[in-house]
């Protein structure tokens, strides 16, 4: 036994001396991609980490006087005041609402329209769709909003006079709690599609051509095709995304949101990002606000390791 023990205690070091000196040998080997990749680092940390250090104002009473760490130790206070909160339920019901209807409906769009757009033959035609499907990406979201007030009024807009010949007149898309959500959803499938099909195109890009001139000797039909070449070229790639996406499950994005807020549509509009702006910047709780930002980063986080570990132990594609 002490033998063993002495041999084993002995090798520790010659392990960690063996671990130091292989990571050095890969900073010297690939310093160049380190050089490349520092100034992304520097970003990352000093406006992402370095700004961590305001997690405690969810636990303090913020003082402008006394500054971050001046206030009173409050512990628990603030996230247990948002769970008693009467508008919490409505609230998050709100958020994991639009964020499933964005995900459920959302997620599979560029896939599908990768698919499609791979599946051209006629190469003038593919880059015409290309060129078209990506452009309402770079359209900010003030104008986008600004679009669909004009394009929905139920006054003025085609939407409203589609509606109106419909027999719906009365329907107001962007005022109506049963239609916020999708609106929302399919406006942004059709400003973000495009743009996101990029990567699913990536990948399939990289598929051996001599796979496709097989399918057509064997004959193989386009869904068959889809079926048993690239939907199986696109599964890694749709995996990460799907675990990144996890990630950010109560994050809806504040702009769009809160630009087509109004006093008709709020009961379904309101959403952690819009409450916690109303809480912090208007309403100057900032400690209150910053515990409700962080119990919603909490959730987030959650959700990523979760997707990521079931990930890993299904398909043994993850993204540790």
């Amino acid at each position: 036994m002490s033998t063993r023990s002495a041999s084993g205690t002995g090798k520790r070091p010659e392990l960690a001396l063996a671990r130091k000196q292989t990571v050095f040998n890969t900073f010297t080997r690939d310093y160049q991609l380190w050089v490349m990749v520092l100034p992304a680092i520097i970003v990352i940390a000093l406006f992402n980490y370095v700004p961590m250090y305001g997690i405690q104002l969810a636990f303090r009473d913020y003082d402008f006087a006394k500054g971050l760490t001046g206030g009173e130790w409050r512990g628990l206070f603030y996230f247990k005041q948002f769970i008693d909160n009467y508008m919490f339920v409505d609230i998050l019901k709100n958020t994991v609402t639009v964020s499933l209807a964005t995900i459920l409906i959302g997620f599979p769009a560029p896939i599908i329209l990768a698919l499609v757009i791979n599946q051209l033959r006629w190469k003038r035609a593919k880059k015409v769709l290309q060129t078209t499907v990506y452009l309402p990406h770079f359209i900010s979201i003030v104008v986008m909003v600004g679009l669909l007030n004009v394009l929905l009024s139920p006054n003025t807009g085609i939407g409203g006079y589609i509606m109106a010949s419909l027999g719906f007149e009365d329907i107001n898309l962007l005022a109506d709690v049963n239609t916020f959500v999708p609106v929302y959803v399919l406006s942004d499938i059709w400003q973000h599609c495009g743009w996101n099909s990029i990567i699913f195109l990536a990948a399939l890009s990289s598929v051996d051509p001599q796979l496709y001139d097989s399918s057509k000797i064997d004959g193989a039909s386009r869904w068959q095709t889809i079926k048993h070449i690239d939907l199986p070229a696109l599964v890694p790639t749709i995996i990460i995304l799907f675990i990144l996406t996890m990630g950010n499950v109560l994050g809806t994005g504040f702009e769009k949101i809160f630009l087509m807020q109004n006093t008709l549509n709020l009961p379904v509009s309101e959403v952690i990002a819009t409450y916690v702006y109303k809480i912090g910047i208007i309403s100057n709780q900032i400690s209150y606000s910053s515990a409700i930002g962080l119990f919603n980063t909490v959730i987030n986080f959650i959700f990523l390791f979760a997707t990521n570990a079931i990930s890993k132990r299904v398909s043994n594609t993850s993204l540790w």
